[in-house]
């Protein structure tokens, strides 16, 4: 199976060196580049990428605000990652609010790059672990709490186990040795969630299980 990509930064020298380390494996295709937010809408519509890398700091329109319009478009199936040159950039937070799957610093290896291009497609686990698990543990004490969807409810016991455990950041892997259960049935159970709560990816799991008090800030995953 082939990745689309479509490249969204305002610097053209930033594309090209995505674009070249990119290119080098044989499962990603670049589709496109955009060098705004306004750009990286039209072209996500129209090129219908598996995953945009978005700069956060772009002129027109930023990224934050092409995250939202591109997660909320019903005709979109795209996930976006989030490229920023600081661990604690003050955008993520929002970002994270918007629909973004998760964020890779500017300056990571390529390849973790490519990696995490490859996990976020796929929607299996969140990026940068305990970075994200920070961000979103912030992000969560800056927004009010919010009331329990009314899809919790449809959870079986088993379903809502696994969905604190995605929120405490486990692996697939990590969950399934924790309930001594198959990776598969694992995976089988994480998308009963995803589709019961209406969510799109693991990294909304998250961000939901926090502002709703499923699992508390500074809380660690049990092994």
């Amino acid at each position: 199976m082939t990745v689309k990509v479509l490249i969204a930064d305002d610097q053209s020298l930033v594309r090209s060196g995505f674009r070249m380390v990119l290119e080098s494996a044989d499962d990603l295709e670049v589709v496109g580049e955009a060098a705004n937010g306004h750009q990286a809408i039209s072209s996500a519509r129209r090129l219908r990428p598996d995953v945009v890398l978005m700069d956060v700091r772009m002129p027109e329109l930023d990224g934050i605000d092409a995250t939202r319009r591109i997660t909320e478009d019903s005709d979109q199936s795209a996930r976006v990652l989030i490229l920023t040159t600081f661990d604690l950039d003050e955008y993520i937070y929002d970002a994270l609010g918007a629909g973004a799957s998760g964020f890779l610093l500017k300056d990571v290896p390529a390849e973790q790059l490519i990696d995490g291009i490859r996990v976020v497609a796929e929607g299996e686990a969140l990026l940068a672990p305990s970075v994200t698990r920070r961000l979103i543990e912030d992000f969560s004490r800056a927004r009010p709490p919010r009331e329990e969807p009314a899809g919790l409810d449809e959870l079986t016991p088993r379903e809502r186990e696994v969905l604190e455990l995605v929120a405490r950041g486990l692996s697939n892997a990590e969950i399934a040795e924790a309930l001594v259960v198959g990776e598969t049935t694992v995976k089988t159970h994480v998308a009963r969630v995803l589709m019961k709560l209406g969510l799109r990816d693991r990294v909304q799991v998250v961000v939901l299980a926090y502002e709703s008090g499923i699992v508390s800030p500074g809380q660690q995953p049990q092994r």
